[in-house]
């Protein structure tokens, strides 16, 4: 990540201190780069993932630009005594981006999410944002040793920002993998991003974004699948920041 950058890091994975605008800006700035850059969503879904799987930490240690997605990383920054300026949550940020690519003429391919969702997804995103240019689509459920063709695809598409919907931490290790490869400038982890603008699953209340708690709203939806990452996720992550926050100040006064 660019170290100008202002940031907090969270159990050993830094996260941009920005707002929207400079993160729109510093999606711009690495647009411009030689190489192609990665842009993560970290929230504590995604960090208690890198506890347990050090191939994705890596990924998101290298990541070009981390940002903050969630009441879960907000609070572990306080509990440091810092603040992020505000919660960029993917699902609202993603739009942002896509606006971005409009003004700039960027193309966008989108990869990820169940047969046919993407292609819905393109169709409302190029409705509701004027001028946007998706120049092809594909669904994140394909095997390994079609890898290939799908990067294929989008480097035929000569797309400049690619946003994978794979869900973590599959999305940004693809990403990390094959980015270059895809001849795109940008790649992006979305998440459940292309299924929420398709409709195929219902977002939470603007209220509940806003105040950083959608997972409540994501656990009533998707109990079964959703539970063991709030349920037991969630105080999983916020006791792995105390017992951080302790250490570190046991150091100190050690030191």
């Amino acid at each position: 990540m660019n170290e100008e950058l202002p940031s907090i890091e969270i159990l050993g994975i830094p996260i941009a201190c920005i707002d929207a605008s400079e993160a729109l800006m510093e999606i711009e700035r690495l647009q411009q780069r030689q190489s192609p850059a990665l842009v993560a969503y970290i929230n504590a879904h995604s960090i208690n993932l890198a506890r347990e799987n050090f191939s994705y930490r890596d990924v998101l240690v290298a990541s070009d630009l981390n940002l903050n997605d969630g009441s879960g990383v907000a609070l572990a920054a306080r509990i440091q005594g810092r603040r992020f300026k505000e919660n960029l949550n993917g699902s609202d940020f993603n739009v942002d981006i896509l606006r971005l690519a409009s003004r700039r003429a960027w193309s966008v391919f989108l990869l990820g999410a169940a047969e046919g969702v993407a292609d819905t997804a393109a169709q409302r995103l190029k409705a509701r944002i004027d001028g946007l240019n998706i120049v092809g689509t594909h669904s994140g459920y394909f095997k390994e040793t079609s890898t290939e063709k799908v990067v294929a695809a989008i480097r035929a598409s000569e797309a400049d920002l690619v946003m994978v919907a794979m869900g973590n931490p599959r999305q940004e290790e693809w990403l990390a993998a094959n980015l270059e490869s895809t001849g795109a400038r940008i790649g992006v982890g979305v998440g459940a991003f292309f299924d929420f603008t398709a409709g195929t699953v219902p977002r939470a209340p603007g209220w509940m974004n806003r105040f950083g708690v959608e997972w409540v709203w994501r656990l009533a939806q998707e109990p079964r699948r959703m539970w063991r990452r709030y349920i037991v996720g969630n105080p999983l992550f916020l006791a792995r920041v105390v017992r951080s926050r302790l250490g570190a100040r046991n150091r100190k006064v050690n030191g």
